[in-house]
């Protein structure tokens, strides 16, 4: 195994903490990034690695963009992620394991705060949090911000998508506009169900492709295979499962003018940022457009949430993308460099 030091995406992180419980079968890996400014809050996700280097490059990589996510969205928050590795794909989680994870959130002291990420539930987080209390995200009354980030990460997405697509396509609205949807979970298919209602024309994958033929068929859709997706004949794609998908064959593929999703770490590496932008795409960075699930659990943990406070601050997505793309042509540095060099400037980097 690489030493910590040594991985590419290593970025001076504060603390990267490998966590086993044989009792339960855990193996976790908690990456702290920044707490310049506040404690370190991102997501746990439970997935199957290839290897143990994956997970690691994984928690490094997504901690790192919750520093960037949470210093955008004007949160007193740092970035930190949590990884829990599954032994195989498709596997379960079972309790003893999430309470294991609890106790290792817990014994940082509050300098990571968990949260729902891919894998988890409002039910799993519920058992963490009965080992800890630096846990966001948990179900609240009506009215009050807290609970499933999905929701207010797709609705964020769906006015930076829209944004987008005036940016680059010159649309007024998305009626008409051929969306690629990929990933159709909490966040792609709410994000489908949106752009539906303002009439866009949406293709949709999945690697669960009886949920993308279920939801295509709900919304008149066209469902293609998760290969096809990025490939489409459309003017936008939409990345919303998992990240490393924009790499330079992929960007060599892509037909759309746009690309504006809500899956984490969409650029494979930086260099890819380039690609996109010398091609000519608008990209909107996924640590600005995805942000809205952040803001409802960051505020709720903090005590400053409410509905209303929560959409507010969702609301202005668009602006952040737009000053991103603002400064970007008016230099010719890409987009995601730029959305980089803002929040490196944030967080004291």
């Amino acid at each position: 195994m690489t030493s910590g030091w040594g991985f590419p995406d290593f970025d001076d992180h504060e603390g990267v903490h490998l966590f086993t419980d044989p009792a339960s079968g855990l193996r976790a890996v908690i990456a702290i990034h920044s707490t310049a400014m506040g404690p370190a809050a991102g997501g746990a996700r439970f997935w199957h690695y290839a290897d143990s280097d994956g997970a690691i490059t994984d928690a490094l990589r997504l901690s790192r963009g919750m520093s960037f996510k949470n210093a955008m969205a004007g949160l007193p928050l740092g970035g930190g992620k949590g990884v829990v590795l599954a032994d195989a794909p498709g596997a379960t989680i079972g309790d003893a394991q999430l309470r294991a994870f609890g106790r290792a959130v817990d014994s940082l002291g509050g300098r990571y705060v968990t949260a729902e990420d891919v894998g988890m539930s409002e039910a799993r987080m519920k058992v963490i949090a009965s080992q800890t209390r630096y846990v966001s995200g948990l179900p609240v009354a009506s009215g009050a911000a807290g609970g499933d980030p999905g929701p207010y990460t797709a609705q964020g997405v769906y006015l930076g998508v829209k944004a987008a697509a005036a940016r680059g396509l010159g649309a007024t609205d998305v009626k008409g506009v051929r969306v690629a949807i990929q990933g159709v979970g909490s966040v792609g298919g709410g994000l489908a169900r949106l752009l539906a209602k303002d009439g866009a024309e949406l293709t949709l994958a999945d690697v669960d492709e009886a949920r993308a033929q279920a939801l295509a068929e709900e919304l008149g859709a066209v469902a293609v295979s998760a290969e096809a997706i990025l490939s489409a004949d459309v003017d936008l794609v939409s990345p919303n499962a998992l990240g490393a998908i924009l790499h330079e064959g992929s960007i060599a593929a892509l037909k759309a003018k746009v690309v504006a999703g809500g899956a984490n770490n969409q650029l494979a590496t930086p260099a890819d940022g380039d690609r996109i932008h010398d091609r000519g795409i608008v990209y909107a960075p996924d640590y600005v457009i995805n942000a809205g699930g952040i803001i409802n659990v960051g505020l709720e943990y903090l005590g400053q949430g409410n509905e209303a406070e929560v959409m507010a601050r969702i609301a202005r997505i668009p602006a952040r993308l737009g000053e991103i793309w603002d400064e970007s042509e008016r230099t010719g540095t890409p987009a995601a460099h730029v959305a980089d060099a803002i929040a490196r400037r944030l967080i004291g980097r």
